[in-house]
């Protein structure tokens, strides 16, 4: 049976975290808010416990996990080594959305990292995980807290939808602030690597690190890889609909949005659209806008594939946006999610 846990996102109350991370000791799993998304969590150096969150999610065991921390002390513990870059970018972004990878040290299990021998680690911006992990005393891997490949949770609803009877705990700590996973950066390569794009944007790292090179999976281009981080390997974020991607100028975007919603509504396909601009006119069965800015577009993105799949729609059209900052994390998002991309 799944206890669900309602604490206050701002001043967590104490008895509440210390149930969370009683079950995080003893080897249960834990789904818990974060600044991104929910997280499913469970003790990064515990392999056993480890396993069960691939099992639950039916995650592939070759596809690394993210361990949290609550105390930048962990880090030397986890990691081999720390660069004086890796220093650099926890004084700037942590705690934030923001993950490290780097080489990793022996007490860190195979099933956490995908059998590799890095080991990426985040500092989250969020009260209750920290409390949590701080209480529990372990550093706990955790990748979001959905089914393998489906849209992320961004709030507890979402998780009892995928995870309710599968889990120990989870944690009810409102609707996640950004609403995409963190930024993954690699910083065991000479320059260091995005590897996936989130909350922290690529212009943003740039003015610390200088040089930063894109990993091809970041625009999801079709090439062999090994996976350093979640959400490179494999099609993710993706609603039961197909979903098809237009990008280019907004105008040319609107016209090729409007034809191909007559196309699909031609075949007997339920039509939904994600809009960015109210005022779209579309003729879509359903029309779902998802804000006219970035921020708004990536906290609300995931949610609004939730609710076309609540809505049984067949085809999703989704408007591109810009790739500068966080715009870089919501086309990367919809490319990892989409049936096909067009170009308008």
């Amino acid at each position: 049976m799944t206890k669900i846990l309602k604490i206050n996102r701002r001043r967590p109350e104490v008895p509440k975290i210390r149930i969370a991370a009683e079950v995080l000791r003893k080897g249960g799993l834990v789904a818990f808010p974060t600044e991104t998304v929910y997280g499913l969590g469970a003790d990064a150096l515990n392999a056993a416990a480890v396993r069960k969150i691939f099992e639950v999610k039916g995650r592939p065991f070759d596809n690394p996990l993210i361990v949290h921390i609550a105390d930048r002390k962990e880090v030397c513990r986890l990691a081999k080594e720390i660069p004086d870059n890796a220093r650099e970018l926890m004084n700037e972004f942590w705690p934030g959305p923001l993950t490290l990878v780097l080489k990793k040290s022996e007490v860190v299990p195979d099933v956490t990292t995908g059998g590799l021998d890095t080991v990426a680690v985040r500092m989250p911006d969020n009260k209750i995980a920290l409390a949590m992990i701080k209480e529990a005393g372990v550093a706990v891997a955790a990748p979001s807290a959905n089914i393998f490949s489906k849209p992320s949770p961004t709030s507890a609803a979402h998780v009892a939808h995928d995870l309710y009877g599968k889990v120990d705990v989870i944690i009810d700590g409102g609707v996640a602030r950004i609403g995409v996973e963190s930024t993954v950066v690699d910083l065991t390569t000479t320059p260091p690597t995005l590897l996936r794009p989130g909350g922290i944007s690529l212009e943003d790292l740039k003015k610390v690190l200088g040089r930063v090179v894109l990993h091809p999976a970041v625009r999801v281009e079709k090439t062999r890889i090994t996976a350093k981080s979640p959400g490179m390997k494999y099609r993710h974020y993706a609603p039961d609909a197909s979903v098809i991607v237009v990008e280019g100028r907004r105008r040319k975007v609107g016209r090729k949005m409007r034809q191909l919603v007559e196309e699909y509504k031609r075949k007997g396909k339920i039509v939904g659209v994600m809009a960015t601009n109210r005022r779209c006119g579309y003729t879509a069965d359903v029309v779902k806008f998802a804000g006219n800015d970035p921020a708004a577009v990536a906290k609300n993105l995931f949610k609004v594939f939730r609710k076309f799949d609540e809505e049984g729609v067949d085809v999703i059209l989704a408007e591109g946006v810009g790739e500068k900052g966080l715009g870089l994390a919501i086309m990367n998002r919809l490319k990892k999610a989409a049936y096909k991309v067009v170009k308008a």
